[in-house]
């Protein structure tokens, strides 16, 4: 096998008149992988898509058409010899020309296409052409022909496999992309190749097996062999001459178990198949596995049905965050910029990562990070917020998607499970489908027998279930508590996050509140002057439906609300942090009963107001550190039991929790009321509840006390009343700060009971990081709070009341000078 790449000499024209004065005729550099966004950006054509209003201005790319263009240097096929053009993805309407002859088309981003191009190469310069049209104008079309189904925002992304949120999204920009988006290489091969590979992998006791199967592709049949090796072992068998494909087996002893991040190690193996012939090595391929168990228990017990990770026998609460696409603009995803997004994601004690539905199948790399950081992978197939049509071409295409990425990721360990799609059984249920389809198909073909067939059939180790949110019970509604999946939207739409707490589901696969970006990221991107939650620029990035009405009504009776722009942003952003980890607190309090909590969501697409705990220049909103908090392995949380409060303690390690408890009611200034110390032993992966003395229950003054539970490992704190009702001292803190080697260090000092204390530290310099945040403090304590940054400032920038910040200060009386 020869692969020749060709990324390199490529070109980019409007293919439409219907485009601006600067854009018509103009031939510009392109590059692949990329997008038609980002060349005319680099041309300096277009204003950066994320700049204030600058998505509006470039509406006229929705219905544009583009010609990307190369020449590349080649031979003629050899007798015997196939030649192959490979493109592993292409945005998405797109007429491939080899040389003026017609090499294919394509009408789906989510696969990659082969044509054989023997007949169309000739010896020396050879002119390839992809010409897309718009995917905007192809979904109207298939609409017109199959009838139209319901579908959330403005465009009919059900009618085209595209990336659903490249159409816009309730946090995400409306930037229709095309483009050559995942490589592109001509392969040379001659006798047979390795069409498909697919490794079933299972582990019994300590020896583990994989159950190779693979698919071949003859240009002229011979007697071959394939080889292959895994963790030492080695097996070669005879491939006869024409077949089409074989099942090998392989047992390799002595492997050791892989893990979960928090429940032990990662080891991975590399398993090489090589393809040989008369004339020596024709193809091979290498991946790396994992030998583990995955299910997922939903045996009925006496709550209803459950919904329960089990690895190695062993079951887990999931402390997840639902993943969308890292960029808008797909390729300027690096595996570095992975690394990065899956480390942030293993501090904050996240232990699977959700690919959501309405993005894609993830690159190789992000498949690659998980399996090395032990984050398990939720992955949906592409399928989100819409009735999608059973026929052609719809059918087909997502046949064809699911067959190749089914393959291409069942060797990777983080693989958890597979999941139909996102909210469709729960929109067929409630949001008016029946009525609007008047008999037509939407979808259920898919998630009841296309998808689980071919699951069943590629990857039979992996759990399949239809939908999120789902119940595996017939006739009981797709977001039912008691069983299966469910999405809680009940708090961010319309009620308190308080009311997180009136169900306990089994598994609860979606909730979350929004807030603003960072700071830094913030005032990079939207300049309006003045900045306010209702300027033009900073409503072009609000996208969800009635967003600041939601996070007014979310800070209403909890918060001061504020006056000044620098208080609106942090106390949303304290408010989205404070309700997403009371979700959180409460979930785990329920285990077992409820086994997992996959917040919305962990990343961000572009500068945005949204649910993201990590915004799109990858600086941690306070939403992370909330996350870091509240999925601690240790964890102290005052939850309601049977009309009484108490403390729960939440053991999520393997050895038994030994602690050592103070709980302490006291004043704000820090005067002790009532004392208590108790010593409990919280079993391994356990939840234990301890009932409260009266004596910290009843406070003198409910508005000036505070109740504190504390062990070595974990604190927890609460304040008899709602923040608004408190009487804070609203100048709590001092503080000094002073440069250290890579950083600074920020010491502060509470003389009054101060809630969540931060340091928004890139206020100061946008690199800056700091390594706690939303800490409490109690009269009389001192925290020193570590900033990383390579900025040269001024030391005290970081005691300014606009940095260092806690809850207390938003009662405080503004500075205007």
């Amino acid at each position: 096998m020869i692969r020749q790449y060709l990324h390199d000499g490529w070109q980019l024209t409007a293919a439409t008149n219907e485009v601006p004065d600067n854009v018509r005729g103009r031939t510009v550099p392109a590059a692949v992988p990329g997008s038609t966004h980002l060349d005319l950006l680099a041309s300096g054509l277009i204003t950066d898509p994320f700049l204030d209003r600058a998505e509006e201005e470039l509406a006229w790319m929705h219905r544009a058409d583009w010609r990307y263009s190369t020449t590349f240097l080649a031979a003629t096929a050899r007798p015997g010899q196939r030649v192959d053009l490979v493109f592993d993805g292409l945005d998405t309407i797109a007429t491939v020309e080899l040389n003026g002859h017609v090499a294919g088309q394509t009408a789906n981003m989510h696969r990659g296409y082969r044509f054989d191009v023997r007949e169309f190469l000739v010896d020396g310069g050879n002119d390839l052409t992809v010409s897309f049209s718009s995917a905007l104008a192809h979904a109207e079309k298939v609409e017109a022909a199959l009838g139209s189904r319901a579908h959330v925002n403005a465009h009919p992304f059900n009618m085209v496999r595209k990336m659903a949120c490249s159409f816009g999204w309730d946090w995400g920009p409306d930037l229709q992309t095309a483009g050559i988006w995942r490589p592109v290489r001509l392969e040379r091969w001659h006798t047979a190749r390795l069409a498909r590979v697919r490794p079933v992998v299972t582990v019994t006791g300590t020896t583990g097996q994989v159950e190779l199967h693979v698919d071949f592709e003859w240009a002229v049949p011979e007697d071959l062999t394939l080889h292959i090796a895994v963790g030492g072992a080695e097996r070669t068998v005879t491939v006869p001459a024409g077949q089409e494909g074989l099942v090998a087996r392989v047992d390799v002893p002595d492997v050791a178990l892989w893990w979960p991040v928090g429940h032990g190690g990662q080891p991975l193996y590399d398993l090489e198949v090589v393809l040989r012939g008369k004339s020596g090595v024709l193809d091979s391929t290498s991946k790396r596995i994992g030998f583990r168990t995955i299910v997922v228990d939903t045996v009925p017990d006496e709550h209803g049905t459950p919904f329960t990770v089990v690895v190695n026998d062993r079951p887990l609460f999931v402390k997840g965050a639902n993943w969308i696409p890292d960029d808008h603009f797909l390729t300027r995803i690096t595996r570095e910029r992975l690394v990065r997004r899956v480390d942030q994601a293993v501090a904050a004690h996240v232990n699977l990562l959700r690919v959501w539905g309405g993005g894609i199948y993830e690159s190789d790399d992000f498949y690659d990070v998980c399996d090395e950081r032990g984050v398990l992978v939720w992955q949906d197939f592409p399928l989100a917020c819409a009735a999608y049509p059973e026929e052609e071409p719809i059918r087909g295409e997502l046949e064809a998607e699911a067959r190749e990425n089914v393959t291409r990721l069942m060797s990777h360990a983080s693989l958890a499970l597979w999941n139909g799609g996102n909210e469709n059984l729960w929109g067929f249920a409630d949001w008016g489908w029946p009525e609007q389809l008047d008999g037509r198909t939407w979808g259920l073909g898919h998630y009841d027998e296309l998808l689980p067939r071919i699951v069943a059939e590629l990857d039979p180790t992996r759990f399949y279930c239809p939908s999120s949110p789902y119940s595996p019970v017939d006739g009981v509604h797709p977001n039912d508590e008691h069983h299966g999946t469910r999405h809680d939207w009940h708090v961010w739409n319309e009620a308190g996050y308080q009311h997180y707490r009136d169900h306990v589901p089994r598994f609860c696969s979606e909730f979350g509140f929004q807030g603003p970006p960072a700071w830094a990221t913030l005032t990079r991107w939207i300049h309006d002057r003045p900045l306010s939650p209702e300027s033009p620029s900073f409503l072009a990035h609000q996208k969800a439906e009635d967003g600041n009405g939601k996070l007014a009504r979310g800070l209403a009776g909890r918060l001061p609300l504020p006056e000044r722009f620098e208080d609106w942003h942090w106390a949303t952003q304290l408010n989205q942090a404070r309700a997403v980890g009371f979700g959180i607190e409460h979930f785990r309090s329920w285990w077992p009963r409820t086994a997992g909590a996959v917040v919305w969501q962990l990343n961000d697409c572009w500068p945005v107001t949204s649910w993201a705990a990590i915004d799109s220049e990858e600086r941690l909103k306070p939403l992370w550190y909330g996350l870091r908090h509240a999925y601690a392995p240790r964890l102290l949380t005052f939850q309601p039991r049977d009309g009484r409060r108490v403390l729960v303690a939440v053991n999520d390690h393997d050895e038994p929790w030994d602690a050592h408890l103070t709980l302490d009611r006291q004043t704000f200034r820090g005067v002790t009321l009532h004392l208590t110390r108790l010593r409990r032993t919280v079993p391994p992966r356990s939840v234990l509840a301890l009932d409260l003395e009266d004596a910290l229950l009843q406070p003198t003054n409910d508005d000036a006390e505070v109740m504190v539970a504390t062990t070595a490992e974990a604190r927890a704190i609460l304040p008899f009343r709602e923040d608004v009702e408190l009487s804070y001292d609203p100048h709590p803190l001092a503080a000094q700060a002073e440069a250290v080697h890579g950083g600074y260090e920020v010491e502060v000092r509470a003389g009054s009971f101060a809630r969540d204390v931060a340091v928004l530290a890139d206020r100061v310099a946008p690199d800056a990081v700091v390594d706690d945040s939303l800490v409490p403090m109690l009269a009389g304590e001192v925290r020193v709070f570590h900033v990383r940054t390579d900025a040269v400032v001024d030391p005290a920038a970081f005691t300014d009341p606009l940095v260092l910040r806690c809850a207390n200060d938003l009662r405080a009386v503004p500075d205007v000078r």
